[in-house]
């Protein structure tokens, strides 16, 4: 148990390490080929942010554990909503003026509606992943697409102008890129072992363990930059963290085990965990989309947002002990 508990201490150090790592070396690359700013951050940067979730669900499926990858899938979205957005604005309230993220809204919740959908027969499949998948290389086509359209005029495109590395160079940014990727497979390979574990010591599902301990360790990443964007008065960058991960990780993340692993999705997944992500994703866009002008989120919904997750998660560990 105890080498189990260092194999996911280590592994999610590592797995936070190597994910800014790599995004830090593509955007950089990106950067030096002479990719605009916004471009760079609404997909590689977007991207970035799920490859742990995305790393981790792999492995997991490979190694025959689908329930990890699907309680990843939806656990990370439930952290990046209740956890992340919940603690940021209850350090700094969050103002948002961007007009691309009020596009992403429904976007986000169209992804949701699908996952949704997808899953509803209790079963995640390989049709299902096939699905996810171009709608996850849809989601990146219209993401360049709006970027484009926006450049020069939204907000974001400053936020993310001081946020992508100028000074790296080409050598040192495929260096970095390389370097991240390779220890972000890794990290996930040594992080699913300790899970898997754990799981069996305590007696608890994979599911439980994919929508806790992993789903909140690969959220790091997303709390991190959001902690730092807001702080930093970046607020757009603060939500357009959350919203372009949580797409990500309904479609590229949660495409993983039905490719991989096609399985029977516990019934435990559509009765309580989906609706609370469903339930929370409106939630964002009620208290974020702005319908009489800016989007904001303040204290108090800060702190709603971290009482509902911390009522999940009591939830989650008297299920997986009952």
């Amino acid at each position: 148990m105890t080498v189990s508990l260092l194999a996911i201490i280590g592994g999610l150090i590592l797995l936070v390490w190597s994910a800014d790592r790599f995004v830090l070396g593509a955007s950089a690359l990106a950067r030096n080929l002479g990719v605009a700013p916004l471009i760079i951050g609404m997909t590689i940067m977007g991207f970035g942010t799920s490859a742990p979730e995305m790393l981790v669900s792999a492995m997991a499926a490979v190694n025959g554990n689908p329930a990890i990858s699907i309680g990843n899938a939806l656990g990370s979205n439930i952290a990046n909503i209740g956890l992340v957005i919940g603690a940021t604005a209850l350090i700094m309230p969050i103002v948002v003026s961007s007009r691309i993220l009020r596009r992403e809204y429904p976007i986000l919740f169209a992804v949701t509606l699908l996952a949704g959908v997808l899953l509803l027969d209790g079963e995640l499949g390989l049709l299902d992943g096939i699905i996810l998948c171009i709608a996850t290389f849809l989601l990146v086509v219209w993401l360049i697409w709006v970027s484009k359209r926006a450049l020069n005029v939204d907000p974001l495109e400053a936020e993310f102008e001081i946020e992508i590395p100028t000074g790296l160079g080409m050598g040192r940014a495929i260096v970095w890129t390389v370097l991240g990727l390779g220890m972000l497979v890794l990290s996930s390979r040594i992080l699913v072992w300790g899970a898997v574990e754990i799981a069996r010591g305590l007696g608890v599902s994979d599911l439980i363990i994919g929508l806790t301990i992993i789903a909140i360790g690969t959220s790091l990443p997303e709390l991190a930059a959001s902690v730092m964007s807001a702080l930093k008065k970046e607020h757009d960058m603060a939500i357009g963290n959350i919203i372009g991960s949580n797409m990500f990780n309904l479609l590229a993340v949660l495409a993983m085990p039905g490719l991989i692993h096609p399985s029977v999705v516990d019934t435990a997944v559509l009765h309580r965990d989906y609706p609370v992500m469903l339930g929370l994703t409106f939630a964002l866009f009620i208290m974020a989309y702005g319908f009489k002008g800016r989007g904001r989120v303040n204290r108090l919904e800060g702190a709603l947002l971290l009482v509902f997750f911390a009522a999940y998660m009591t939830w989650l560990g008297m299920t997986g002990l009952a």
